[in-house]
């Protein structure tokens, strides 16, 4: 028998219950509309998610139980939904995941998540308290399970053994790159392995260094794909799942008779984004949502006329349009002429605001009344530069976006007080060589449109440099950036040791080098502001490690 759902695949905002409760009111209104018996949203789309330590006080929790309550009451008529909140455990007053089955202005049915990632960006045995039980409901004669996220990553027996016609699956999934494949992949081996279909849908939207790239998806019994829904957009996907009837003994029985349909639905498989299109959405989406939902109108940064600025520029751009950007050159004595034309350049492809403030009088006031010489000298104009863009956000009330990239943050070069003040930092998770395949990426679809490329082709080429001493280049100081950026994706990401890195072919001097480099940056790492997360392993939560430490891994 088929089975008319609904995947609900929206943008929620942390504690914001009523947004929130505005959004799943109208998906459950258009799904209504379109005919779904069954609606299923994602993991705690009622606070928004992750919640992180919100969800131990006792007052969020309340408001969060009589947010869900509410919403139950809104929702009549014959159609089912499956709503994500944070719940409370009666026994122990503890914090839950938990969703909410929703029949006619009821809530018929709980289900609290039973395995509590711990791992990476998730803190999830802190901030909840795990279930204990399944649980399936009977919707027009077939027998829906429910699942939350995680569970599926585990062993999945107990469903199995309860025989469902349907599994649903909220997540709460954030995005990082090639994990579209794996959770696929995982996806259609939990289908076979319990012999039926599965409707898993996932939320959208940027929270605070995390962002949920949807990729929703429906597979029959036998892993073939369904449906799937575009990545990095809002979208309600409604699609007739064709279910076994019901044989198992289900915890609550909301509807018996079979469904008819007079015309069927015309689900879809969205085309799949390429790797570099995966990371632009991402990081544009992960921006523009830190700037809206945080309150801000408006962005600034430090055009140097180098590539990190110039894409820094081009996401914020296409994330809240050019007049919303404001780029400031800033020129000492040791700047290139280049380096003014080609932050001018960018300024006059994209239209956003820009300005020229030369900060030689400022460090030569500084250096008249205080005696810096060499590294302290060069530290000065990169905060003399911090400065000037914290006191024109002050004055105008734009939120500082820190320029630089992942491999700049793993070796400590960056200053602190300098280039790495601000309030988001939206390339801190990408190595200096994506840097250079995003900005060639955004350039070739500039070209594709019909647009003029926003990134000054010499902004790519030239040599990098942060031009704080005569001719200063960053070679000068690092390895070879590609050479550099595979040491410390095997390092970082992967964990390699020093043993480990020398089996991977790398040069001894080198690797003991760059290890000495990242580790002592750590307590630059831990001030810098946070940013867009797309790697399996980004600095910050993924990656937790002591600022103060005598281990020596060489």
């Amino acid at each position: 028998m088929k089975l008319r759902v609904a995947l609900a695949q929206i943008n929620p905002t942390v504690g914001d219950l009523a947004g929130n409760a505005g959004l799943i009111t109208d998906s459950v209104k258009s799904a209504k509309a379109q005919g779904a018996n069954l609606v299923v949203f994602p993991e705690m789309i009622v606070t928004g998610y992750p919640v992180e330590d919100l969800a131990l006080r006792p007052s969020f929790q309340a408001a969060s139980i009589r947010a869900v309550q509410e919403i139950a009451a809104s929702i009549t008529g014959d159609i089912v939904a499956v709503v994500g909140y944070l719940g409370r455990s009666s026994k122990e007053s503890g914090p839950q995941n938990s969703v909410a089955v929703i029949h006619d202005g009821k809530i018929r049915a709980t289900y609290v998540k039973r395995h509590l990632p711990n791992y990476g960006v998730f803190d999830e045995f802190r901030n909840f308290v795990a279930g204990d039980q399944s649980l399936v409901v009977r919707i027009h004669g077939v027998d829906v399970a429910v699942a939350i996220c995680e569970d599926i990553w585990h062993s999945i027996d107990v469903i199995a053994s309860r025989t469902p016609g349907l599994l649903v699956v909220p997540n709460g999934s954030p995005f990082e790159r090639n994990k579209d494949d794996v959770r696929l992949a995982l996806v259609q081996k939990r289908a076979k392995e319990i012999s039926a279909p599965i409707a898993y849908v996932n939320m959208t939207g940027g929270q605070d260094d995390l962002v949920f790239d949807g990729d929703s998806i429906v597979v029959g019994k036998d892993g073939t794909v369904l449906a799937r829904t575009a990545q990095f957009d809002d979208q309600l996907i409604v699609i007739d799942i064709d279910c076994t009837e019901g044989s198992a003994r289900p915890d609550v029985v909301i509807s018996e008779e079979p469904t008819s349909h007079s015309t069927p639905t015309n689900s879809s498989i969205a085309t799949r984004l390429s790797n570099e299109a995966e990371m632009w959405q991402a990081l544009v989406m992960g921006l523009r949502d830190y700037v809206g939902k945080n309150g801000f109108r408006s962005v600034l940064l430090g055009l140097s006329g180098g590539i990190d600025s110039a894409l820094v520029a081009a996401i914020a751009i296409d994330a809240l349009g050019a007049k919303r950007v404001n780029g400031v050159a800033m020129p000492s004595k040791y700047s290139s002429s280049h380096s003014l034309e080609d932050a001018q350049a960018l300024a006059d492809a994209t239209g956003i605001h820009f300005r020229v403030v030369p900060i030689a009088p400022m460090v030569d006031a500084f250096m008249n009344n205080v005696v810096l010489k060499g590294l302290a000298e060069e530290n000065l104009q990169a905060r003399i530069r911090g400065t000037t863009l914290m006191g024109i956000s002050n004055q105008e009330g734009h939120l500082v976006l820190a320029t630089g990239n992942k491999s700049e943050l793993a070796v400590g070069y960056s200053t602190l007080y300098g280039d790495a003040v601000g309030g988001f930092a939206p390339i801190k998770d990408i190595y200096k060589s994506d840097v250079w395949a995003l900005s060639r990426y955004r350039n070739a679809l500039a070209i594709q449109r019909g647009e003029t490329p926003p990134i000054p082709e010499r902004s790519i080429t030239k040599e990098p440099s942060a031009e704080l001493r005569p001719d200063q280049k960053d070679s000068d100081s690092l390895p070879d950036y590609p050479l550099l950026d595979q040491v410390l994706r095997a390092y970082v990401d992967e964990d390699h040791g020093y043993e480990q890195l020398l089996s991977d072919g790398f040069d001894a001097d080198l690797v003991r080098r760059v290890i000495s480099l990242v580790d002592k940056a750590e307590y630059k790492r831990r001030q810098y502001p946070p940013g867009t997360k797309v790697s399996s392993r980004a600095f910050g939560k993924d990656r937790r490690l002591p600022m103060t430490s005598r281990w020596n891994e060489s």
